[in-house]
């Protein structure tokens, strides 16, 4: 990736730009900085350094975890949380944004409504740009957080995953899939009537090789998984409310669902969630979506050192 100026600056914007040997050194990176996730070891690699948060959409746990790593290992923060308090408010555009953040960060994590506006600021940027979430598009780090809680717990992520809810608007859904395929995982889909998988996911999964399976309940899916991966039917990117509404609590895990499940299932979540998984799930062996928002500080850290040049922290 190029920035202005020929300068090269390397960032993550989906992870098609990684090969799979770099997507499994950075979980193996991410597996060995977690005591350091969790303040029982003090490392300071990112000393000096500073990192810019730049979103236009909300987010708890992105920006929260992204902030933890840095701070974690040493570096600094600047956020943009509050756009009303900005000079986004008065007319900036994203152009401008980027250009003066070059110069204040090392590194910028962009969220923005905009499908491809993170791959606009990395062309633009001389500093690494990490992809938060675009729209509906491709959101790659918490893919790599997802793909962490998986080998954490299976050890393998050669899997059956079930990926249940918004498949039509869930970016999360679409990048998920996409990398589960490139490991060699079985893929079943469990959707609400009109927010099935895309087209065009659907015929990257296939092209691949990858086993892909519909269902229109839950019963199945919960029998056969090794993960079950429940999303939210995400109200803000319906264009009409009435269409949101006929599907609004569509498939509703509960405790007593989980009756079927194999030994050693997880139940996974990108959060928030809202009413797709009730709270009796949450003692359950199965439950791992806060152990999931875990790994992504601990993931964090790994993508800041990797897209830093920092070396030596799979030790």
């Amino acid at each position: 990736m190029r920035g202005r100026a020929g300068i090269m600056a390397e960032g993550m914007i989906q992870l098609d730009d990684f090969s799979d040997e770099e997507i499994i050194q950075l979980l193996d990176d991410a597996a060995a900085l977690q005591d350091v996730a969790r303040g029982e070891r003090v490392t300071r690699p990112l000393e000096g350094r500073i990192l810019a948060n730049v979103f236009f959409e909300p987010s708890t746990r992105t920006r929260m975890s992204f902030e933890a790593a840095m701070k974690r290992l040493g570096g600094s923060v600047i956020n943009m949380a509050e756009l009303s308090s900005t000079s986004i408010a008065k007319g900036e555009t994203l152009h401008d944004t980027i250009r003066v953040l070059d110069g204040y960060a090392d590194i910028i994590v962009l969220r923005h409504p905009r499908e491809g506006a993170a791959r606009f600021a990395d062309d633009l940027s001389i500093r690494p740009i990490i992809n938060a979430g675009d729209g509906a598009g491709r959101h790659p780090t918490q893919t790599l957080l997802d793909l962490s809680t998986i080998r954490s717990s299976h050890g393998t992520l050669d899997v059956q995953i079930a990926l249940v809810g918004d498949l039509r608007y869930g970016r999360t859904a679409h990048s998920l899939a996409k990398a589960m395929s490139r490991f060699g995982a079985s893929i079943m889909l469990c959707n609400p009537k009109g927010l099935s998988m895309p087209d065009e996911v659907l015929q990257d999964l296939r092209n691949d090789g990858t086993t892909v399976k519909t269902y229109d309940t839950l019963d199945h899916v919960i029998a056969n998984a090794d993960v079950l991966y429940m999303t939210r039917i995400q109200r803000e990117r319906f264009p009409d409310e009435d269409e949101y509404s006929r599907v609004a609590g569509s498939f509703r895990l509960t405790q007593a669902d989980l009756d079927s499940a194999r030994e050693g299932m997880i139940v996974l979540h990108p959060l928030p969630r809202v009413d797709e998984i009730d709270a009796n799930v949450d003692g359950t062996e199965h439950a791992q979506y806060f152990e999931q928002a875990f790994h992504g500080v601990s993931t964090r850290m790994a993508i800041l050192c990797h897209l830093l040049s920092v070396k030596g922290v799979n030790k």
